[in-house]
């Protein structure tokens, strides 16, 4: 089964996180989300599409930010997402 939305973003973890949170926005249940599930994030311009799973979102997340702003961005998507 896939599933598709839009988010805009500035980087591959904060489209994977945005999208994440559009779906259980939406009423998609986490539930069937499991750290393995594979997320496909295709850019639109220029056309280029990246492959992660959950997990490694989760262990993204899970780190600190190398800058200033990685990490503020950490934090507002461990927020959209509830963690």
């Amino acid at each position: 089964m896939t599933h598709t939305v839009s988010v805009s973003a500035s980087s591959l973890y904060e489209a994977a996180a945005l999208a994440l949170a559009e779906f259980k926005k939406s009423g998609f249940a986490l539930a069937e989300v499991g750290a393995g599930t594979r997320l496909k994030v295709a850019v639109e311009t220029p056309a280029t599409v990246h492959e992660l799973t959950v997990r490694t979102l989760q262990s993204w997340l899970d780190t600190n930010g190398k800058t200033p702003r990685e990490q503020g961005l950490k934090v507002t998507l461990r927020q959209v997402l509830g963690r």
